[in-house]
């Protein structure tokens, strides 16, 4: 098992939940890693939709060193390398394509491809990524498929993400091939934009005291 996947595990160990964060402006980076923090919350996936994407990822890395800073919406190449040089310690792609696939070049252990399906799990695996988010998760079957999973690919661990709501995020994780649950309202776009600061500690706080 490789470090960064290793790091990884141990925290969501701690937190499993994971902002799945739309920032719109790097002057959010800072406060925003802290309010996350002082919830307790150890892992962040920050998007690449927006054009401060990379600086929101170097700032939230400053500002809180000991959280976990990933990348989300990677869909290219040169989304990887930006990714990668901003500091992100993970990526995570809602699928996987063959152009992307490629320009990981031996990087497959710091990815987590989106997948919903068996075969997907399957090829993904076979390929040499070691964790794999299930997306969209309300779509793709959620809880029910996980235990379907479970059974024939008892190996395979997920990071459940899309349509999951705070009233499942404990079904979801008490799920023995989910290592972690992800979502966007956790944190979400309009909180982070005006600055609630406090209410997005206490819905993490809330959240994770479920997990």
């Amino acid at each position: 098992m490789t470090d960064a996947i290793q790091k990884l595990d141990a925290a969501a160990r701690k937190a499993p939940v994971v902002p799945v964060l739309v920032v719109d402006s790097a002057a959010s980076a800072a406060p925003l890693a802290k309010a996350l923090e002082e919830a307790g919350v150890t892992i962040a996936e920050v998007t690449l939709r927006t054009a401060d994407g990379l600086k929101v990822i170097e700032g939230m890395r400053k500002a809180a060193p000991g959280l976990v800073v990933g990348a989300g919406t990677v869909l290219s190449g040169r989304d990887v390398d930006a990714a990668l040089d901003a500091g992100a310690s993970f990526l995570v792609s809602p699928g996987m394509s063959p152009g992307l696939r490629a320009a990981l070049g031996g990087r497959e252990h710091l990815m987590i491809p989106g997948v919903a399906t068996a075969s997907e799990a399957m090829a993904r695996m076979e390929e040499g990524f070691r964790r794999l988010k299930l997306f969209p998760a309300s779509i793709a079957g959620g809880v029910p498929a996980l235990k379907a999973l479970a059974g024939p690919l008892p190996h395979i661990r997920f990071m459940p993400t899309g349509g999951i709501t705070e009233a499942d995020v404990k079904a979801y994780l008490g799920q023995p091939n989910v290592f972690a649950v992800g979502g966007s309202w956790i944190a979400s776009q309009a909180d982070i934009a005006a600055g609630n600061w406090s209410k997005i500690t206490e819905t993490a706080r809330r959240l994770l005291a479920r997990a």
